[in-house]
């Protein structure tokens, strides 16, 4: 049966009508910001903390080499399992290759970042019934996520490699850590590895069209300095690194330098470089027994 044909819009009253011009701008301003909206959802991994996306205009870009740096002991390896998870929960996939600990001892910390428990408690089977039942919450969300945990055995940089050619193709790899990636080319001096490292990473990440995020140690960053916040030249590797990477964080927890001093838990993340944008810090705050970063001016429920 055919339809009735619908009535003709009546303008509103005393509505000014709309130029040929002006309609013309209209549907070219629409037509951007669609563009802008498709090119941003495409090209940008969120790191899952919220002042930072802003930061970093959306997020990680893709392609880009991103360094997580810090002291021993900062979080590094907890701040960058968090952003992977957060990642993977927006529908990105993720693959973390790590050089430090077992895929079981991982998972372990990603239950008890999730289940917001304390890791200790988790190995020795501790559990009141309300965290056990988070922490069981936690495993099935975990278990949803498109997130690949690798050994990084640092025998061969082909690993790396492989984890970007993955299927489904990953939207974001972490490695940790850099001082851990063996390089492409055999190379005996430390820093002439780091260096090394450094730049055929930055090639992988072109190569592959993901964002790259290695965690790293500041071995120049010497103890007692006046401000103990690490900078581009504590990355060491020749230079490399700061030359290299697109985006670097440095975490800053004051509590490790001044004991007693600042509050306990609060973090900087400084953005000490961002090759597309400004530069920066951002407020965080570590829950120490579940591992956990929380952005401070946008934490999660």
């Amino acid at each position: 049966m055919a339809s009735r044909p619908h009535p003709p819009t009546v303008p509103e009253a005393n509505a000014p009508a709309r130029s040929p011009l002006e309609r013309l701008v209209d549907r070219i301003d629409a037509a951007t910001q669609d563009r802008r909206a498709t090119t941003l959802a495409t090209d940008t991994v969120p790191s899952g903390f919220p002042s930072l996306d802003r930061v970093l205009g959306g997020g990680f870009r893709r392609r880009d080499l991103v360094v997580l740096a810090g002291d021993v002991g900062s979080g590094k390896s907890a701040l960058a399992l968090g952003m992977a998870l957060r990642s993977a929960a927006a529908g990105r996939p993720a693959v973390l290759l790590s050089g430090e600990m077992r895929e079981d001892r991982v998972l372990e910390r990603a239950l008890a970042l999730e289940g917001r428990a304390a890791v200790d408690d988790l190995r020795q089977g501790a559990l009141a019934d309300t965290a056990r039942a988070a922490v069981g919450a936690a495993a099935v969300r975990l278990r949803d996520l498109p997130l690949t945990v690798r050994p990084l055995a640092g025998d061969r940089f082909d690993e790396v490699g492989e984890a970007l050619a993955a299927a489904p193709p990953p939207a974001l790899v972490v490695v940790d850590s850099l001082q851990l990636v063996e390089p492409p080319r055999a190379v005996a001096a430390l820093e002439e590895r780091v260096a090394a490292a450094t730049q055929a990473l930055k090639a992988l990440a072109l190569a592959h069209d993901a964002a790259l995020l290695v965690t790293a140690h500041t071995p120049a960053l010497a103890a007692g300095r006046a401000d103990p916040r690490p900078a581009l030249d504590d990355l060491g590797g020749l230079g490399a690194v700061k030359q290299q990477a697109d985006v670097v964080l440095g975490i800053y927890r004051e509590e490790m330098y001044r004991p007693g001093q600042g509050v306990e838990g609060a973090t900087e993340l400084l953005v000490l470089k961002n090759r597309n944008g400004p530069t920066g810090f951002v407020d965080l705050y570590f829950y120490a027994r579940w591992l956990r970063f929380e952005d401070m001016l946008d934490p999660e429920s």
